[in-house]
């Protein structure tokens, strides 16, 4: 294994165990600029991950670092792109659908993504360069080398007609319904699901769903690592603007309207 790759899987599955021993108790959270949630979960979780990272040496965006300006990114080959927490609200939820992401990309592109599950110990992986993406969930008393040897490969395949649409928990806006409905004129045969954080990305990616459209906001520390799990398991996330893959490290960091699709 690419020693970033074990690197990233290492961050995520050490930033998880933190953000658990924080979902079994009581806490308060404050609300950012934005109106999005922060914990001491998030805040706990992104230290952990950046003492990780910051011994590649390759520079690290965050949701919860300070924002560096484009005018020194623009310089980076390559950077960790990275949220800590992704799903916040559903962690307030206390629903367990949230995950840590680590993604690491190559001029705008991810080549490398780890997807972690903290409440289920469920683990998403990719090499986007040889195309490999893989699962696995955590057992107790198992190195991580015998714990990853245990690891199925995933890929998305289509089995039947009915299109089956995973769309945000927090996040069903109108754009998003009227795509739903698009999709049922043309064919009667439509599931939906909600889910939370990168785990509709993984549905995909695992063929467990066909297509998940995204139009609202997101922030490229949201889609980074789910991105390299689904382009190396076979599945496209395509920017309603440009018709291409989404890119990273942009001047802005806020991602177009995109549709994820196998």
């Amino acid at each position: 294994m690419k020693e970033n790759l074990r690197i990233a899987i290492e961050a995520s599955i050490d930033a998880g165990e933190e953000i658990m021993k924080i979902y079994g108790k009581e806490f308060n959270y404050e609300l950012k600029k934005d109106a999005s949630p922060l914990t001491i979960a998030d805040k706990n979780a992104n230290d952990i991950i950046n003492n990780y990272l910051t011994k590649t040496a390759i520079p690290i965006i965050s949701e919860e670092n300070a924002e560096i300006d484009y005018s020194i990114r623009k310089e980076w080959n390559q950077c960790w792109i990275v949220d800590p927490l992704d799903g916040t609200k559903e962690f307030i939820k206390r629903n367990g659908e949230f995950t840590v992401n680590i993604a690491l990309t190559k001029n705008g592109v991810p080549i490398l993504g780890v997807v972690y599950v903290p409440v289920e110990k469920k683990l998403y992986y990719a090499d986007v360069e040889t195309k490999e993406s893989f699962s696995t969930i955590l057992l107790d008393g198992l190195t991580l080398d015998e714990q990853l040897k245990l690891s199925i490969r995933i890929t998305s395949k289509k089995e039947n007609d009915v299109i089956r649409l995973v769309g945000s928990r927090s996040h069903m806006n109108e754009e998003t319904k009227n795509f739903v409905n698009m999709l049922k004129k043309g064919n009667d045969k439509v599931e939906v699901v909600s889910k939370g954080s990168s785990l509709k990305f993984c549905l995909v990616a695992e063929g467990k769903a066909d297509i998940y459209p995204r139009f609202a906001p997101t922030m490229e520390w949201d889609t980074a690592a789910a991105h390299a799990v689904c382009t190396a398991a076979g599945v496209n996330v395509i920017s309603e603007e440009s018709k291409k893959e989404l890119t990273y490290n942009k001047k802005n960091l806020l991602n177009p309207w995109f549709i994820c699709k196998n």
